[in-house]
């Protein structure tokens, strides 16, 4: 049985609208929505109400309901997510003293008055009356919500200086994450593809079609390169980039097109394959065959993987620090 604690059944309460929950997966868990300013956390001198913690929480919850296939597993996907909310919204009130721990740390007003435009812009479709009604909707003051994107600037940039303190990655290091985690790096056949498409028309037979692709073909074989024929013939969306769509793995394709493409070498174009769209002329501009990929091909993505890996260790043990420094009391 899932045990719920009372400010998770006030969030399922205030959460429990047609658009979001079905009826059946609250109705005995309703609450009074006169909670709803209720208190779920106080840090420093700030005080977080459930009201924020469903404000962050109310546009995930379709998602969550889309990907959960009973109602105990929403309530405990549900219950995770208030946890999550609550501790970055409490880590987030840290960051920010952090960031004003230096008297000479301000962000200056310049900056705020140019996000909060490009937020009436980009949110309220530059309409300053939607802007107004959305801040009395949440009884707070323009000074109040400027104060808000203020703190959301400051929260931001200290994560991202948090990140760019990473050390450097040995290769030593490289090495040993490759040697362990070789299986992370199998690779399926893959090929570069250049494509020609002829556009099946009005009463165009396959004769037709593939006499078109074949006149193509045979300049190909006399010397034109391909990306210059699929610029001039191809009626495909990749004409201009001279039919190139990149790598592909046997598995992102169409069965009639793999079955051909991995057939061929390096450099070497397929006969016209006929569909019902048209017909197709298939280029392979270089290969790649199922298999480990060697540590040099990979060591960049490793490298990434690791940084990512010392960045969230070093934010962690920065924000335990900002935790055990401040008063923070959990409702």
């Amino acid at each position: 049985m899932t045990v719920r604690s009372p400010l998770t059944l006030l969030i399922l309460a205030l959460l429990a609208q047609p658009a979001l929950l079905r009826a059946q997966d609250v109705s005995s868990e309703r609450k009074p929505l006169e909670f709803a300013n209720g208190i779920a956390a106080i840090v420093e001198d700030k005080v977080i109400t459930v009201d924020d913690i469903r404000r962050e929480i109310a546009p995930i919850v379709p998602q969550i309901q889309r990907e959960s296939h009973s109602e105990r597993e929403f309530n405990e996907k549900l219950l995770q997510l208030q946890d999550s909310v609550i501790q970055d919204l409490v880590d987030r009130v840290l960051i920010v003293k952090d960031f004003y721990k230096d008297e000479d740390h301000r962000v200056p007003a310049s900056y705020v008055d140019n996000q909060v435009a490009e937020i009436i812009a980009s949110q309220f479709e530059g309409d300053r009356s939607k802007y107004l009604a959305y801040l009395r909707s949440r009884g707070i003051s323009q000074k109040e919500y400027r104060r808000e994107v203020e703190e959301d600037m400051i929260y931001n940039y200290m994560r991202q200086q948090q990140r760019k303190s990473m050390s450097m990655i040995s290769p030593v290091k490289i090495e040993t994450f490759y040697n362990e985690n070789k299986e992370r790096f199998h690779q399926e056949d893959q090929v570069s593809l250049r494509l020609i498409q002829v556009t099946r028309g009005a009463g165009d037979t396959d004769e037709t079609v593939r006499n078109k692709a074949n006149d193509i073909l045979a300049k190909f074989k006399s010397g034109t390169p391909f990306a210059d024929l699929a610029r001039l013939y191809s009626q495909d969306s990749r004409r201009s980039k001279g039919g190139d769509w990149g790598w592909q793995r046997k598995s992102d394709l169409r069965a009639e097109f793999s079955e051909v493409i991995f057939k061929l070498n390096k450099n070497e174009a397929s006969e016209p394959l006929i569909m019902p769209e048209g017909a197709f002329l298939l280029f392979v501009e270089d290969r790649k065959y199922a298999g480990i990929q060697s540590i040099d091909e990979v060591r960049e993505q490793i490298e990434q993987i690791l940084q990512q890996q010392l960045a969230r260790q070093a934010q962690e043990r920065w924000l335990e620090r900002l935790r055990r420094e401040a008063y923070v009391k959990m409702f």
